[in-house]
């Protein structure tokens, strides 16, 4: 139904715009007409009240989808990061009844009927046991999982409207497909306990990092209960001195490498809101495992050769190891390969940098998004990212952002040292 009705509704904003620019004597393309601001917006709020596959695409095309939709599109859908519609209460008690039984009242000392937190899989609940201990119950939205197949169908009929994708692209399906995995590993909340749990082994103690703990015996199917963690989402961070949000990035790209290269087990998903500081401790929580994701062993090489040529400048050795990763195939035409290049290139920007490197000074991004645009609309991309790079790529992508958003400074030569 929300589905129709964005089609309807950016038709027939479509058509509105038609008629004003036809009256001005302007000749519009459909492309021009579809996306607006307007429609933009109708087709955010439509996502907003759809949750699942939809609000969770959403919330990724806004962080990386820039180059593939266009800005205004990306602008728009990135309100999409931190709200959702939450669950009215009367679907929430029968959610709860059905996991713990007739009796889940008697579980808790006290449940805050009001989350603390809504996204795109389910919502979170703060609540206290019997024997004191303050715990989080991400609840998952009823009927998620069985419709993330159709969602995601539907999803790839919108990338069809003139203009969201240029004629001669690649066919985007792969990608979609990579999508729906991840998302139904997602929904399986007892699969995200285990990996939350390695997780945390893993890691070990940190002076900055912290993995809250799982409570098996509150956790169900459709509910996963840690210990609750105090803080507010990272990029409020912003308002804090340099010095402290310069250490909180650098713990966080080191922790990217980490994972990467070590651990072999990345948690991909880089929503500012999984990461909780906590301006009493200093320390950051660690939130929401579900897309965490098993790295083998070859492929962090390939990803290893990469950054070490962008380090190096090295334009051959970017070549060789993006065509081993997958990201440039070895018959595509030359001027894309050469703007592929070019543009990992530009992005080892930080690591070829004497000292900590500026994120809030930087042009890196804007220059890398008007080249990545101005390439996608024009000699195009003979080669999509390849399926298994596009949660590994949205990790680095996204902690990069951060340092972006909160001018840190951070001495990438230190980060990646001993790994390249």
């Amino acid at each position: 139904m929300h589905f129709g009705r964005a089609v309807s509704e950016m038709a027939a904003g479509a058509a509105a715009e038609g008629i004003s620019r036809l009256a001005r004597g302007e000749r519009p393309d459909l492309s021009q007409l579809m996306l607006t601001p307007g429609n933009a917006k109708r087709l955010a709020e439509r996502m907003s009240q759809m949750r699942g596959a939809v609000l969770k695409l959403g919330q990724l095309m806004s962080m990386d989808g820039q180059g593939v939709l266009p800005p205004l599109f990306a602008e728009m859908l990135a309100g999409l990061r931190d709200q959702a519609h939450i669950m009215p209460a009367e679907q929430l008690a029968q959610v709860l009844k059905r996991e713990y039984g007739a009796k889940w009242k008697t579980r808790f000392r006290s449940f805050s009927e009001q989350p603390i937190a809504a996204a795109s899989i389910g919502q979170v609940h703060k609540v206290e046991t019997h024997e004191g201990r303050v715990l989080a119950l991400k609840i998952q939205y009823p009927g998620v999982k069985a419709s993330i197949d159709s969602d995601v169908a539907n999803l790839i009929l919108l990338t069809r409207i003139p203009g969201f994708i240029p004629k001669g692209a690649p066919d985007p399906t792969p990608l979609f497909d990579r999508i729906r995995e991840q998302l139904h590993a997602e929904t399986d909340y007892r699969a995200e306990a285990r990996a939350m749990v390695a997780y945390k082994n893993m890691l070990g103690i940190d002076e900055v990092l912290v993995v809250p703990e799982v409570a098996e015996e509150h956790s169900t199917d459709h509910i996963l209960a840690t210990e609750f963690m105090r803080g507010a989402a990272i990029d409020k961070m912003i308002y804090t001195v340099q010095s402290q949000r310069d250490r909180a990035c650098s713990a966080l790209c080191r922790l990217a490498v980490r994972e990467l290269f070590e651990m072999h087990l990345v948690q991909t998903d880089p929503n500012f809101g999984n990461y909780l500081f906590d301006a009493n401790t200093g320390r950051i929580a660690l939130l929401d495992f579900g897309a965490t994701q098993t790295v083998v062993p070859e492929r962090a090489e390939h990803i290893r050769a990469l950054a070490r040529a962008q380090r190096d400048n090295d334009a051959a050795g970017v070549l060789k190891a993006a065509q081993n990763a997958g990201f440039i195939g070895r018959n595509d035409a030359p001027a894309q390969t050469k703007g592929v290049v070019e543009m990992m290139l530009m992005a080892g920007e930080p690591l070829r940098h004497d000292g900590p490197y500026d994120f809030g000074a930087s042009t890196v991004f804007k220059r890398g998004f008007d080249q990545g645009q101005a390439q996608f609309f024009g000699e195009g991309f003979a080669s999509t990212p390849p399926p298994d790079m596009l949660f590994l790529q949205r990790k680095f992508v996204g902690t990069f952002m951060l340092c972006a958003r909160l001018k840190a400074r951070v001495d990438m030569g230190e980060v990646f040292r001993g790994q390249l």
